[in-house]
């Protein structure tokens, strides 16, 4: 009997997390029989999640789609029957022809991070979307006004080297939860700590972070830049600033000062956010006496109508003390701009040709697809659940749900959102195509090798675009690019951090560090990438847009109206659950067991209030729908606070809803960005 043929391929995790995860796949005769972390790595050093750890039940799940098909029920009713690629595409590309004719930007495509890879989110998809001239979705879910918000301060979104951390005296996890999104930072975090860092968590939730962390500050939702302003009042008043760093290295001190001391003083920062006076004088002396101090900033807190001011304010307090001196000192919300990939080669703006397509707002896609004008008529979704994932659900599903609404849907399984389709194509997972990543949460460039054949009739988003440009006559050289084209293209730059970088190193080697020193301290003499080079806190670029160029506190909407928590008197929360990631993986058995049921964590307080009792089915409601969950009294909420790990597929949830029919369509006041946690509630027992 002969040996079994075996290789190991080096693969990168593909979904919407800040680790970006270097993998090996282990192939026997051409099937997937292992997944590990790449011991080689030196971020993620060998460990994966529990979810991608069981990535191979998923891609070898029964439940794939695995070939083209086309409607035969109802909108929402899920039935259809098996057709042909050629079927599929002809049909899909006459409604474009058709749509295209009439106004292309009738066509909208509904795209997100469901894969975060250059090949599979953002290459080929956006160049058929440009020539066609279609409308341009403005992808704002998760984190576009904390972006905003440290392009202010910072210049762009970059921040201290999260390999880091395990040297700091002091972390501050700024509504950041890594133990469920964010695991190999965690274990930096961790590490510290047994080093004797002192670890503090800044949430209103009492998370499995927060739980194993020196200290917690349960603020109220939205007011964390209220609680940043009240850290600069005592930093300037008991002058724990570093004068010299501020003088060589920033922009707008002196008018900053004046105001977090007139305005912002401790006693009525701590009226606004729920806390002690003395938590807030204790956390500035920390934060600028324990040294190298680091602060995780994560998504959770900008996701409110403040949010992008709140990210720029908190962003400005490592400058004041000095923090960006050390490798082990800054701020960190993301470290996507410190690449220099080549984006204007990969999407191709140049094929609008001079056209200004309008753009939607993501976060609105329910509005969007109810009443825009012109309508949208065809819509192509792919990396993407909205039904599920966003806000205000009950006019997304009547947007999908007209019949006069051409939709195809792109994905591995049969979603809600795939429910209304009237084409649903099977795209490959992971372990099927080519692609490269960046990470927003660490300094290497990854490569995803295909490890095994497409499962049925799967194809790579990339492919699916290039036969629909194909029938739709694009004839330029660029829709006939491979995979690995586009993979070249996208490092195929001459930005200094991507000095060294080529595609065929990390392709072979799995991952290749930017060009930065080992010890990265990036603006520890200046040089962020603003206009002026400094830390600015005082913003030209805010000020040219009519805001005001100083910090300050913008509240949250609803959290903070006092009339609406008279009907509504509960904040609303929906962070990840433990398991899931958005929505990937909440339809695998595995996980929703290990999540068990939608529950509403309330504390004690609320719950009584309302005759609640631990494991009682609850309705939880407002004034744009209502689901029905199981409670949870635990008190890991502050008071006033519930909250509802999410996102469960609608069609697992007990009343076919779930956390997206409560969350509203307002915008952020940067970037347009989402507000998922700006949100009031009321609960009773069903």
């Amino acid at each position: 009997m002969s040996e079994s043929v075996s290789e190991v391929v080096r693969v990168a995790c593909p979904h919407d997390c800040p680790d970006t995860c270097a993998m090996l796949v282990t192939v026997e005769e051409g099937k997937a029989t292992k997944i590990q972390g790449d011991p080689k790595a030196p971020f993620t050093e060998g460990t994966i999640c529990t979810k991608v750890s069981h990535y191979l039940e998923r891609t070898y799940s029964p439940d794939r789609l695995q070939y083209p098909m086309k409607r035969v029920g109802r909108k929402g009713e899920g039935k259809f029957k098996r057709i042909t690629w050629d079927e599929a595409l002809d049909e899909i590309a006459a409604k474009l022809k058709a749509a295209a004719a009439e106004n292309p930007e009738t066509i909208l495509p509904s795209s997100y991070a469901g894969t975060m890879g250059m090949v599979q989110y953002s290459s080929m998809d956006r160049r058929f979307f440009h020539k066609l001239g279609a409308t341009q979705l403005d992808r704002t879910l998760c984190s576009t006004a904390g972006k905003y918000g440290l392009k202010a301060t910072l210049g762009a979104s970059v921040g201290m080297d999260p390999e880091r951390f395990d040297e700091a005296k002091l972390i501050i996890l700024w509504g950041a939860n890594p133990v469920v999104s964010n695991l190999h930072l965690w274990g930096r975090v961790q590490d510290a700590k047994r080093k004797g860092a002192k670890i503090i968590a800044i949430d209103p939730y009492k998370s499995l972070s927060a739980e194993k962390c020196t200290q917690h500050v349960a603020l109220l939702p939205g007011t964390d830049g209220a609680l940043a302003l009240g850290m600069m009042h005592v930093l300037v008043r008991d002058k724990l600033v570093d004068r010299d760093y501020i003088e060589k290295y920033t922009l707008g001190y002196d008018a900053l000062a004046k105001r977090v001391l007139a305005e912002y003083s401790p006693e009525r920062v701590a009226k606004l956010c729920g806390v002690d006076a003395a938590a807030i004088e204790q956390l500035a002396r920390d934060y600028a006496t324990i040294k190298p101090a680091a602060i995780r900033l994560n998504y959770g807190m900008q996701r409110h109508a403040g949010g992008g001011i709140a990210a720029r304010t908190i962003a400005c307090l490592p400058a004041l003390t000095g923090a960006w001196r050390d490798p082990a000192g800054g701020i960190v919300l993301s470290t996507s701009d410190f690449y220099g990939f080549d984006h204007a080669a990969l999407e191709r703006p140049d094929l609008l040709a001079g056209r200004r397509p309008r753009v939607i707002n993501h976060s609105q896609i329910g509005d969007a697809l109810t009443s825009a004008n012109p309508p949208v008529k065809v819509t192509i979704v792919y990396n993407n659940n909205p039904v599920a994932v966003c806000p205000e659900s009950d006019k997304v599903i009547a947007g999908f749900s007209r019949e006069d609404l051409f939709t195809v849907v792109i994905d591995h399984f049969q979603t809600d959102t795939a429910d209304y389709a009237d084409i649903v194509l099977p795209a490959t997972t992971q372990l099927e195509h080519l692609d490269v990543h960046k990470s927003y949460g660490h300094l290497y460039v990854l490569a995803n090798n295909p490890a095994i054949a497409p499962v049925g009739e799967s194809l790579p988003n990339s492919e699916i675009f290039r036969r629909l440009a194909a029938r739709l006559g694009f004839d330029e050289p660029c829709f006939r690019d491979s995979d690995e084209d586009i993979c070249r293209t996208a490092v195929a730059s001459t930005k200094p951090k991507m000095a060294g970088v080529t595609w065929d190193k990390v392709k072979a080697e799995g991952w290749q560090k930017l060009a930065v020193p080992a010890r990265f301290a990036p603006f520890a003499e200046g040089g962020f990438p603003t206009p002026s080079g400094k830390c600015e806190f005082h913003s030209k670029w805010l000020e040219d847009q009519g805001i005001d160029p100083l910090p300050f506190y913008n509240p949250p909407a609803e959290v903070a109206d006092e009339a609406l928590a008279k009907r509504y008197p509960l904040a609303f929360l929906s962070p990840p659950a433990r398991h899931f990631l958005n929505s990937s993986f909440a339809n695998i058995a595995r996980f929703r067991e290990f999540e068990r049921e939608p529950h509403l964590d309330l504390h004690p307080q609320d719950a009584a209030a309302r005759g609640i009792r631990d494991g009682d089915a609850v309705r939880v409601f407002n004034d744009r729908g209502s689901y029905t969950l199981r409670a949870r009294i635990n008190g890991k909420p502050r008071p006033g606070v519930v909250v509802a790990p999410s996102v469960w597929w609608k069609k697992y949830s007990p009343d076919g809803r779930n956390a997206n029919n409560l969350t509203s369509q307002r915008v952020a006041d940067l970037g347009g960005g989402a507000t998922f946690y700006d949100c009031r509630v009321q609960v009773e027992r069903v």
